[in-house]
C-alpha cells in the first residue's frame, strides 16, 4: 500500500487527522479544500482502518467527483479503494433508490425525467386544465422548490394564497401522479425519495447507516433542505462527518441552496469542531485584500480572512468606457497585447460576466481581432435531437411505461402513425389505466384506432420487443447497434439535416453515444449485481442521463482559447488574468436583487469573481448601454465603492491614446513579438 506523504499546512493537517467527532472545515477560495478531502479519505483508509466500502464522499458535479476519485487512486492502490463511494448527491440517491426499489412505488427499469421531459409533461397538464402553458418555467421552478422543501401537493394546496398558486399546486399533484404512471422520477425525486423512505422505514435507514461509517461532503453551503436531511440521516448517531464549505461562495439560492446549513451543523452536533482554511494558494495578496474587504459587507456567522504568500501583486484596474462597444473592444485589444507582453497563452485569460447576453458583443470583437475563444455553457451533448431520440429508444426499451419516450420516437423515423391515431391510443390508455406502449397488444385497441393503425402500432411494438430479446441473445451492444441500423436512422438524418456533412456529424454523435454506453457496461461487468442485459442498459442510460444533468459547469476547453463564462460558471476555476465586465448597478448587482433588497448573494457572486484571478484583475464598466433599443446611462456598481480604493487604478472613459502613447505601445508590442522568436 502506498504511504501518504503529508505536505499540508497546519490547518489542513488538523482537518485531515481529526476524526474524534463531526467536523466543519470552513475552506476559503483557493485554500486547497479538494486536497484536504482526498487526503482525509486516504487517512481514514490507511491510518484509521476504515474500509473504503464504509466511506462515502459526495459533491455536486461529476467533474468534482471524478477529480476526487482520481486523486485518491493516485495515493492508494486499487485494492485499498475497492468499494469507495465518491459521487454526486444525485448519484448516491439513485443508487439508494435502485437498491431499495422494493420499498418504493416504482418498478424495475424506471426512467429519470430531465428538465425538458418534466417541462413537456407540465405543459400538457396545464393545457388539460385550460391554463396558459407560457408560465411553465415558473410552475417547474415552484414544484422543484416544494419537493426540495418537502412540501406535499396537499400542503401546497392548503397554503395557496391565490388562484395562481392553487393552479400550480393542482398541477403539482397531477404531475406526481403522471410520474408514477410513467414509472419515472425527476431530478428532485432522486434525493427526496430516499429521505422520505428513511423517515418512514427506520430499518432501511439503519441498514445504510451500517454501510456508511464516515461521510465527507464538499460544497456544503450549496446543499438544500433535502440534501441536508439525507446527510443527517446517513451520519446518524455515529457522527462520522466532515463537511467542507464556504458561506462566502454560496451563490445558488435560486436553486434552493441554503448557506445557513453550515450554521445548522452547530445546532445538530453539539460537539462540532470548526477548522478554518484561510491560506490561499491561488491569488496575489492585493486581490485577496480586495475580496476580504468586499465580503466583509455581508453579515457572517463565521469570520475568516484569506491571506497569501504569493506577494502583493499588481493594482486592480478599473476601466470606465463610454459604451458597451468600447468596453468589449478594450478587453479584446488588451488580451491581445497582454498575451504578447507577458508571453501568456490565450487560455490564461478569462472574461466573466453576470449574464450570458453580455458575451454577444464581446464575441464579435474577439472574432474581429481573430482571437480564439471558448464560451462555457454551450449546447449539451444530451440536448442534441439525435441523442434525445436514441436515449428515448433506450428509455422505452427498459421502461415500457415511459409515455414521453414513446411519443418522441413513435414517428422517428416516420412510421405513418398520425396524430389522430396517437390521440385515440392515448384516450384508450387513459381508460385502461395503462401506458401507451403496453396497450398496443390489447385486443380492444383495434376497435378504437382501426385495423390499419393497429397493425402499424403492433409492428412497432413487436420490433422493439425483438430488440429487447436480442439484448439477451446477442448481447446489449450488438442488439443496440443492430437497432439503430435496422430502423434506418441514418436515412432519417439525411432527410432531416441541413447538409450531408451535418447528417454525418449527427450520426457520429449517435455512435459516440453507443460507445459511451459500451464503456459504461464494461466498467460494471465486475459488479456482483451487474444484472442481465436489460439491467446493464438501464444502469448505463441512467448514468449518462445523470452525467448530463449534474455537469452544471462545462469543463474548461483545453485548447488555447480565451475563456468566456458567467460568474456562476466560473466557480471552482482559476485563471492568471481575469476581466469582470459590466461592473454596474443593475448588472452586478442585478436589477432584480436591487428591487428585492437582496444584495448579499450578488456580493458573494462578485467575491467569487474576484477570487478567480491569480495574477491580474481588471474590472470594466460602461457609462452607457443599449437596452431594448434605447441608450441608457449607467452608474458604477456599489461593489467597486466597497473595494479598498488605494488598491484600485482607475482609467476614465477615453479609449483613444495620444500619438506618442500609440507609438510607445506599438514599439512595446513589436519588442514583445521579437522576444517570442529570440
Amino acid at each position: 500500500m502506498t504511504q501518504i506523504t503529508f505536505q499540508l499546512n497546519p490547518e489542513q493537517s488538523q482537518a485531515v487527522r481529526y476524526i474524534d467527532g463531526p467536523l466543519l472545515v470552513l475552506a476559503g477560495a483557493g485554500s486547497g479544500k479538494t486536497r484536504v478531502i482526498t487526503e482525509k479519505i486516504a487517512w481514514l483508509i490507511q491510518r484509521c482502518d476504515i474500509k473504503a466500502y464504509n466511506i462515502c464522499a459526495v459533491t455536486f458535479t461529476n467533474k468534482a467527483a471524478r477529480e476526487m476519485k482520481e486523486r485518491v487512486g493516485k495515493m492508494l492502490d486499487r485494492e485499498a479503494t475497492k468499494g469507495l463511494t465518491v459521487s454526486t448527491f444525485h448519484t448516491l440517491g439513485l443508487n439508494i433508490i435502485r437498491r431499495e426499489i422494493g420499498h418504493l412505488n416504482l418498478k424495475k427499469g424506471f426512467s429519470i425525467f430531465d428538465a425538458q421531459d418534466s417541462q413537456t409533461l407540465l405543459k400538457d397538464l396545464l393545457m388539460q386544465q385550460s391554463r396558459d402553458s407560457s408560465f411553465v418555467d415558473i410552475v417547474q421552478h415552484t414544484i422543484s422548490n416544494w419537493k426540495n422543501d418537502f412540501i406535499s401537493p396537499q400542503q401546497a394546496l392548503s397554503l395557496a394564497k391565490s388562484e395562481g398558486e392553487q393552479t400550480i399546486a393542482l398541477c403539482y399533484e397531477r404531475y406526481n401522479e403522471a410520474l408514477r404512471a410513467y414509472n419515472a422520477v425527476d431530478f428532485d425525486d432522486l434525493i427526496s425519495l430516499p429521505v422520505t423512505l428513511f423517515e418512514q422505514q427506520p430499518e432501511v435507514l439503519q441498514k445504510w447507516q451500517r454501510r456508511i461509517h464516515y461521510m465527507l461532503v464538499d460544497e456544503y453551503q450549496d446543499t438544500n433542505i433535502s440534501q441536508y436531511r439525507l446527510v443527517r440521516q446517513l451520519v446518524g448517531t455515529r457522527e462520522g462527518l466532515t463537511a467542507v464549505g464556504d458561506d462566502d461562495q454560496s451563490i445558488y439560492a435560486w436553486r434552493g441552496a441554503r448557506p445557513e446549513n453550515l450554521s445548522q451543523l452547530e445546532t445538530d452536533f453539539a460537539n462540532l469542531r470548526i477548522i478554518k482554511l484561510e491560506q490561499n494558494y491561488r491569488s496575489a495578496g492585493r486581490i485577496l485584500k480586495a475580496a476580504n474587504t468586499l465580503i466583509a459587507n455581508n453579515p457572517h456567522t463565521f469570520e475568516k480572512k484569506l491571506w497569501s504568500e504569493l506577494g502583493y501583486g499588481d493594482p486592480i484596474r478599473v476601466l470606465q468606457l463610454k459604451s458597451e462597444d468600447e468596453e468589449a473592444e478594450r478587453i479584446a485589444v488588451e488580451i491581445l497585447q497582454k498575451r504578447l507582453h507577458r508571453q501568456a497563452d490565450f487560455r490564461d485569460f478569462a472574461v466573466l460576466y453576470r449574464g450570458n447576453h453580455q458575451s454577444r458583443i464581446l464575441e464579435i470583437k474577439l472574432q474581429q481581432h481573430q482571437l480564439p475563444y471558448n464560451i462555457s455553457g454551450g449546447q449539451s451533448f444530451f440536448a442534441r435531437s439525435e441523442i434525445k431520440d436514441i436515449m428515448a429508444y433506450l428509455r422505452l426499451l427498459v421502461n415500457p411505461e415511459d409515455d414521453n419516450a414513446f411519443l418522441r420516437i413513435i414517428n422517428t423515423p416516420r412510421r405513418k402513425i398520425g396524430p389522430s391515431t396517437l390521440e385515440k391510443l392515448a384516450h384508450y390508455a387513459q381508460q385502461r389505466g395503462a401506458s401507451l406502449y403496453l396497450c398496443i397488444d390489447e385486443l380492444g385497441l383495434e376497435s378504437h384506432v382501426g385495423k390499419a393503425a393497429s397493425e402499424k402500432l403492433q409492428r412497432f411494438a413487436h420490433w422493439l420487443d425483438q430488440v429487447r430479446a436480442n439484448c439477451h441473445s446477442l448481447g446489449p451492444m450488438a442488439a443496440l447497434r443492430e437497432m439503430v441500423d435496422d430502423m434506418g436512422y441514418d436515412l432519417w438524418l439525411q432527410q432531416n439535416s441541413s447538409s450531408p456533412q451535418a447528417a454525418e456529424k449527427r450520426l457520429e454523435n449517435v455512435y459516440y453515444l453507443l460507445d459511451s454506453i459500451q464503456q459504461s457496461i464494461a466498467k460494471d461487468e465486475d459488479r456482483e449485481d451487474s444484472g442481465d442485459a436489460q439491467d446493464q442498459i438501464e444502469r448505463a442510460v441512467n448514468k449518462l442521463l445523470l452525467q448530463d444533468l449534474l455537469d452544471q459547469q462545462q469543463e474548461e476547453d483545453l485548447t488555447d482559447r480565451v475563456q468566456l463564462m458567467t460568474l456562476h460558471a466560473a466557480k471552482g476555476l482559476e485563471f492568471p488574468h481575469v476581466y469582470i465586465m459590466g461592473m454596474e448597478e443593475a448588472l452586478l448587482p442585478h436589477r432584480s436583487s436591487i428591487e428585492e433588497d437582496n444584495i448579499e448573494e450578488e456580493r458573494r457572486l462578485a467575491y467569487v469573481g474576484l477570487t478567480r484571478a491569480q495574477r491580474t484583475l481588471t474590472l470594466t464598466l460602461a457609462e452607457q448601454r443599449k437596452q431594448f433599443g434605447e441608450t441608457v446611462d449607467c452608474s458604477p456598481s456599489r461593489f467597486i465603492e466597497e473595494l479598498p480604493q488605494d488598491d484600485l487604478e482607475w482609467e476614465g472613459g477615453q479609449v483613444a491614446m495620444s500619438e506618442e502613447q500609440q507609438q510607445a505601445k506599438a514599439q512595446s508590442t513589436l519588442s514583445s513579438l521579437k522576444g517570442l522568436f529570440d
